[in-house]
């Protein structure tokens, strides 16, 4: 679903935002690590200290499967600015060759993964429907 060149500036942002919204529509957005394999994107619930493995971007994503994931370059050169914007459906993995394959590629993308123990703990799919962009992408 994304252009070469949207596919090329996602692969070299380290970091994205994820929004998520509850049912009655409260928005939240949260910084995540992800990787980008066939088409879709994985994002791990990792072990960095939190109070619960049932974080809110979990239950929105159980209560509201419509999530947007932008991945941007800010820089003090405005002309260098840019964004890709993807909206699509995302549901939770626990398991399973898909869920294996993702937690694989996160570990390669990022070191920080390697040393953590990821299996059995959530991991968010993302399935684009539609992709907006702006501004510098090359």
């Amino acid at each position: 679903m994304l252009t070469e060149q949207q596919s090329a500036f996602v692969e070299r942002q380290r970091v994205a935002h994820l929004a998520t919204a509850d049912a009655g529509g409260r928005p939240h957005v949260v910084p995540v690590c992800f990787v980008q394999r066939e088409g879709k994107f994985y994002i791990s619930i990792d072990e960095k200290p939190k109070r619960s493995v049932r974080l809110r971007r979990l239950r929105n994503i159980a209560e509201n499967q419509s999530v947007a994931l932008v991945f941007d370059r800010y820089t003090e050169d405005w002309e260098e600015l840019g964004y890709v914007l993807v909206f699509g459906q995302a549901s939770v993995l626990a398991g399973g060759a898909e869920y294996e394959a993702a937690l694989a590629g996160l570990r390669e993308r990022y070191a920080q993964y390697r040393s953590q123990a990821l299996e059995g703990r959530p991991l968010v799919r993302i399935d684009p429907e539609r992709v907006a962009s702006w501004g510098r992408l090359g």
